[in-house]
């Protein structure tokens, strides 16, 4: 078991994913089978909501909540601190706050260039390797 935020680009293309094999979509299995620990704030969570809701992508409502709620059951709310690190999109500044909390704690995301180089912030395959690879 290990404790990610997860981005919200990585929970679109999981449920954008026509096939479950795409590492995304094993990222969201790992979350549902508590193999991931998602780790949230507020910001984070209303984040997820809006962008889920979109109607672009045409998520069925069931498939949001479920998602939703599994996240706020299963996962670990936080209340991060500010931190004075300037990011490309301030979007991401919420992921990244949440995410330094803990030192063992991950990064999740498909867009690791709107991100600081650090060896917590990794991709969905690289999630899956080091989950793979846990003792």
């Amino acid at each position: 078991m290990m404790y990610a935020v997860i981005d919200t680009n990585v929970l679109v293309s999981a449920l954008l994913s026509s096939t479950e094999d795409a590492a995304t979509a094993q990222i969201v299995q790992k979350l549902l089978l508590g193999d991931i620990i998602p780790v949230y704030s507020e910001e984070i969570f209303a984040e997820y909501r809006e962008v889920l809701q979109r109607k672009k992508f045409k998520f069925p409502a069931g498939d949001q909540k479920y998602l939703l709620s599994a996240i706020q059951k299963y996962g670990k709310y936080v209340i991060p601190a500010p931190s004075r690190l300037s990011l490309p999109d301030e979007k991401d500044l919420p992921f990244y706050e949440a995410a330094i909390m803990d030192k063992s704690w991950y990064l999740v995301t498909g867009n690791q260039k709107h991100f600081p180089k650090e060896s917590f912030i990794v991709t969905p395959r690289e999630m899956l390797n080091l989950l793979a690879n846990k003792p």
